[in-house]
């Protein structure tokens, strides 16, 4: 973990080095363009090229005809890309995967092709751009332009909720290894996932402690989709699965309760309620564990400070800095112990009853 904080400070001091070394004009219309950039990984991830290259090398015209595009379109999308270091071309002209190529495969272990995809989404798109009204208002603004709460929209859109269900499990596949590397689990007989939708998160921890039995917890309809994914990661013998909502009631008897990506899409109020569910489900002394972005104190680049601003058009929701989740924890029963930080920006915020 000391060894990616430095990293990440290096990589920002040469970033800045960089910028200083050029134009002010020039960095800023770099960054500018950067939504253009990230629109083209868009286009390759819906088109799956990454998996098209999967087995090896292809030229323009294969490439083209197994990704269902014009082969001249293509080679000039697939040239730009490569200026940004994704995908490469060898000197026979034949396009193939690199490390950053192999992220957009779909069935890569540590795959960002649903990320890629939700970002690039034309209602994502349409989201993003109602970022002035948010900024000015201090009001979510996907209610606004949708007619309904952001999750009732992604519900009765399938296309945009299943990508948005990809997106999720992709950021889930990244948190989970560092997660489950920076806690010590073992302590705990009984863990309750709050929230977990389909428990990867849940079967990562019990896979890293095999002594714990764990409950899933989310909304029918959520978890009737868990037992393919707990049995996949072979876990499915030691989870009772259970639906409900955490707005009504959490089930209690568990050592420690986890949420993770979860308290972040709520304000406060709600976040409140949610969190004072749990704390009338545990016992003094049981554990919580949030997992989610902590807002540092440092003016570097962090990747919650862009997310928090997602939460704000999608829900009036906020990442929030250690401070706020501890006044939130003393506000419904707990008391923050500490944050461990993890190798990926993700944190464990810990809190026991009291």
């Amino acid at each position: 973990m000391r060894v990616a904080r430095a990293v990440e400070g290096l990589r920002y001091g040469l970033d800045r080095l960089r910028q200083r070394s050029a134009p002010p004009s020039a960095v800023m219309l770099e960054k500018i363009l950067g939504a253009w950039v990230a629109q083209g990984i868009t286009v390759a991830a819906d088109l799956k090229v990454a998996d098209a290259l999967a087995d090896g090398p292809l030229p323009i015209g294969e490439l083209a005809q197994r990704v269902g595009a014009n082969p001249d379109a293509l080679a000039r999308l697939m040239r730009a890309l490569i200026g940004e270091g994704v995908f490469t071309q060898r000197r026979d002209g034949r396009y193939a995967l690199n490390a950053l190529g192999e992220t957009l495969r779909t069935d890569a272990p540590m795959s960002v092709a649903g990320m890629a995809r939700m970002v690039g989404h034309p209602a994502h798109r349409e989201h993003w751009s109602a970022l002035l009204d948010a900024v000015r208002t201090g009001e979510a603004t996907v209610p606004k332009l949708r007619g309904m709460p952001g999750f009732e929209y992604l519900a009765q859109n399938a296309e945009l909720g299943e990508i948005f269900n990809d997106a999720m499990t992709n950021l889930s596949e990244t948190a989970v290894v560092p997660l489950t590397a920076a806690y010590d689990f073992s302590p705990f007989a009984k863990i309750l996932d709050v929230g977990g939708g389909h428990g990867r998160f849940l079967a990562a921890i019990l896979a890293a402690t095999p002594s714990a039995r764990g409950v899933l917890y989310d909304l029918p309809q959520v978890v009737e989709g868990a037992p393919e994914l707990l049995g996949r990661h072979g876990v499915a013998d030691r989870v009772e699965i259970v639906g409900g909502s955490f707005f009504d009631s959490v089930p209690a008897g568990a050592n420690a309760y986890v949420a993770k990506n979860v308290i972040h899409d709520w304000p406060d109020d709600q976040a409140l309620t949610i969190l004072r569910n749990i704390r009338a489900a545990a016992d003094t002394g049981a554990v919580l564990l949030l997992a989610e972005f902590v807002i540092p104190e440092h003016p570097r680049a962090f990747i919650g400070n862009w997310t928090d601003l997602e939460m704000l058009m999608a829900t009036a929701a906020r990442e929030r800095t250690e401070a706020e989740y501890r006044k939130l924890f003393e506000q419904a029963g707990f008391q923050l112990t500490r944050v461990v930080p993890t190798v990926a920006p993700i944190s464990l915020i810990e809190g026991r009853a009291v």
